[in-house]
């Protein structure tokens, strides 16, 4: 990878698609805009591979087989006698080898340029050597990222994190020009349907199960309402228990006599379609079981989309869904579901309210936006290392 004029070069350390993963999903999204942005080459992607194979595109520079530390070293040598000016790190624990994702510790220790890490998973009661980790990979960078506003004090008070380090920007939604809500029903053949939906990959984690069980009071009263459950199950946990989550939660459907009113659409949605989905939507949901969740993909497009959403009370929707933004159901509560989604099918005003109050700040959070600031700080970062590495005569 040359300098071409005065362009930077930037790459990015992580999963890739077409491997079906978040991150794979994020890092596309925010790569894709950089072709606007001036000041930069095209970035390159270091895709970290599990045990599979993948068909990469011509952005993916090298790879580097996750449970193999002698990859990450020649990786951190290659880097080092390259024109990249900055590297950076999506991280996730699952994603990188040893325990925990330790393989990246005499990675980051080998590297002589300056990366920036982008924090996807805050736990807020981290082992020993999450924290060691996480710690460490802050320590040698330039700048550490976070997705969401609640996670800041917890890399600086459970992490050691200096504050200096870390700043916050939001997880990016992609612009789709599609239309109307009235008009993709009737396109899809549910013109006289309100509908409810929840997206992304299908795992025990979702909390599927009480929405479905919400929707048996729903029908009652609101007997057009169809619960649509969109995405395949994830191909870790199809992996280690094939379709068990799915099929328990197409029993609990015909348990209760919901054919009419639960649909699940089994496969990996495009992007468009996964906004279609969303512009579809009269109600958005994340049942979610886990409380610590402090960043959900499916949840911010959701909001940039300026859809309602009904959700658990995770972190990150408890964040995104204040001062009027969305209503919040107990955890493993289908009562407590039931009672959000009446509300809300039965106050149309309310629904437009919340939907405007939603939009707005949904409208910062397009990738457009959010590539600007990225691009604003990695600037700033490879300057800031050329005025510190330069030698004084």
């Amino acid at each position: 990878m040359k300098h071409t004029s005065s362009n930077r070069n930037v790459v990015f350390l992580g999963t890739s698609l077409p491997r079906e993963c978040g991150i794979a999903t994020f890092t596309q999204d925010l790569l894709d805009q950089f072709e606007h942005i001036q000041g930069f080459n095209k970035p390159r992607i270091i895709a970290i591979n599990n045990n599979e194979t993948y068909n990469y595109q011509e952005q993916v520079m090298r790879e580097i087989d996750q449970h193999k530390l002698s990859d990450y070293i020649a990786t951190a040598d290659y880097l080092n006698l390259s024109e990249v000016d900055l590297l950076v790190i999506q991280h996730e624990f699952g994603i990188y080898g040893g325990e925990s994702g330790e393989y990246l510790i005499p990675f980051v220790e080998r590297l002589s340029i300056p990366y920036i890490v982008i924090f996807h998973t805050v736990l807020t009661t981290p082992s020993a050597k999450q924290r060691y980790i996480m710690n460490r990979v802050a320590e040698l960078s330039v700048k550490v990222v976070t997705m969401a506003q609640s996670t800041v004090k917890d890399l600086i008070s459970i992490y050691g994190i200096d504050a200096t380090k870390v700043a916050f920007i939001h997880h990016g939604v992609p612009y789709v020009k599609t239309e109307s809500r009235s008009k993709l029903k009737e396109q899809y053949g549910f013109a006289d349907r309100k509908i409810l939906s929840t997206f992304g990959f299908l795992s025990p984690g979702k909390g599927i199960e009480y929405s479905i069980e919400a929707m048996r009071g729903v029908v009652k009263q609101h007997p057009e309402a169809l619960y649509i459950i969109f995405g395949k199950t994830h191909p870790v946990v199809k992996q280690e228990a094939g379709e068990v989550y799915r099929q328990k939660l197409m029993g609990l459907v015909k348990e209760f006599d919901l054919n009419h009113n639960v649909l699940f659409v089994d496969k990996l949605l495009t992007q468009v379609e996964v906004i279609e989905s969303l512009v579809m939507s009269d109600i958005y949901m994340t049942p979610y079981l886990g409380k610590d969740q402090a960043v959900s993909g499916t949840l911010a497009y959701g909001v940039g989309y300026g859809r309602v959403i009904i959700s658990t009370p995770y972190r990150y929707a408890e964040e995104m869904l204040a001062k009027g933004r969305g209503l919040l159901a107990n955890f493993r509560d289908s009562a407590s579901l039931e009672a959000r989604i009446l509300q809300l099918l039965d106050n149309p005003a309310k629904v437009k309210e919340m939907e405007d109050r939603t939009l707005e700040l949904g409208k910062t959070m397009l990738w457009k936006e959010i590539a600007k600031t990225y691009a604003a700080l990695f600037q700033e970062k490879i300057k800031s290392s050329e005025l510190a590495n330069r030698s004084v005569i």
